[in-house]
């Protein structure tokens, strides 16, 4: 009987905690319609999660379509190509002068999910068991788009890690930190990469030239973090312990008048991958026989330990 009324208490304790904490409750409740609604389009409402035998019942619809900016190695992805998944390469691409084809999305910062701190993130739910009170709460109808958005990404969150990977979801930049501290070793310094964001760049699939020797980055481990759908800004993080290269690239667009900066990962053994995986099909080769390569969106954090050095 307890375990039945515990999600009713639970959400009545959380909105007893807004009407302490201030209005911050209210301004996410009253941004998120408009946020979700504009940033999630029926081609971008599903997490990519991983194959299990349960699974069945989230794979309402949702199963052949995946966040574009989300790079999930291991697991089958889309049979329904997107442009944003013009991302990989080989890595005999990685030389001055090459041309490779590529997309770089540019998100509207103004429908863009704000992050919110860890004590406000704490005060919210954040579990698939309290899926109907965090509904209620964003006034978003069971079978919407929204809902769906928001069920899949905590269902990615809470699938447990495969062997020798490790993950989490930040709902906060504090909690963000506070499981790269763990990650990484306490006392080990680290910091973050990402791809420079340009504003007038042009989101279009054009073919980009690399314009110097590409820089590799020499790191112990890398952690990326990757934006997934959700009312306030949320990040799915992972790293595999797995022979990797990471590297920062010059780049020009043929369509733009501006050179900038990359970050790209180059994964060396993908034997262990899904062979249903869309690098394959974008890349034409199977699983274990090449290294794949691909850029980091403009959105995307990259983690990595320091003291680093170039070559």
């Amino acid at each position: 009987m307890n375990t039945q009324f515990k999600p009713s208490i639970f959400f009545l304790l959380f909105i007893f905690q807004c009407m302490i904490h201030g209005n911050f409750c209210r301004k996410i409740a009253g941004e998120a319609e408009h946020i979700i609604e504009t940033s999630y389009d029926n081609d971008h409402l599903c997490v990519n999660h991983h194959t299990h035998d349960d699974d069945e019942h989230v794979n309402d619809g949702c199963q052949n379509n995946m966040i574009p900016h989300h790079i999930d190695h291991g697991h089958s992805s889309s049979s329904q190509m997107d442009l944003s998944w013009n991302i990989f390469f080989h890595i005999n691409d990685l030389k001055l002068g090459k041309k490779i084809p590529l997309y770089f999305p540019i998100k509207n910062s103004s429908i863009t999910p704000h992050m919110i701190s860890k004590q406000e993130a704490e005060q919210i739910p954040f579990s698939s068991s309290q899926l109907p009170e965090i509904l209620k709460f964003f006034s978003f109808p069971q079978n919407s788009p929204q809902a769906k958005a928001i069920k899949h990404t905590l269902i990615h969150c809470e699938i447990p890690p495969l062997k020798g990977e490790t993950k989490f979801c930040a709902t906060s930049l504090e909690s963000m930190l506070d499981n790269l501290a763990l990650i990484f070793g306490l006392g080990t310094n680290f910091k973050v990469l990402t791809t420079t964001h340009l504003k007038n760049m042009i989101p279009n699939l054009q073919n980009y030239t690399i314009l110097e020797d590409p820089k590799e980055i020499i790191t112990n481990k890398v952690i990326a973090c990757h934006p997934v759908p959700y009312p306030y800004s949320v990040y799915y993080c992972h790293g595999q312990v797995s022979d990797n290269r990471l590297f920062m690239i010059s780049l020009k667009g043929e369509k733009d008048d501006f050179r900038f900066e990359a970050i790209a990962i180059c994964h060396m053994d993908t034997s262990q991958w899904d062979p249903h995986h869309v690098s394959f099909h974008m890349l034409r080769i199977e699983p274990g026989t090449s290294p794949v390569c691909h850029v980091f969106p403009q959105d995307n954090l990259v983690w990595v330990s320091t003291p680093s050095s170039s070559n």
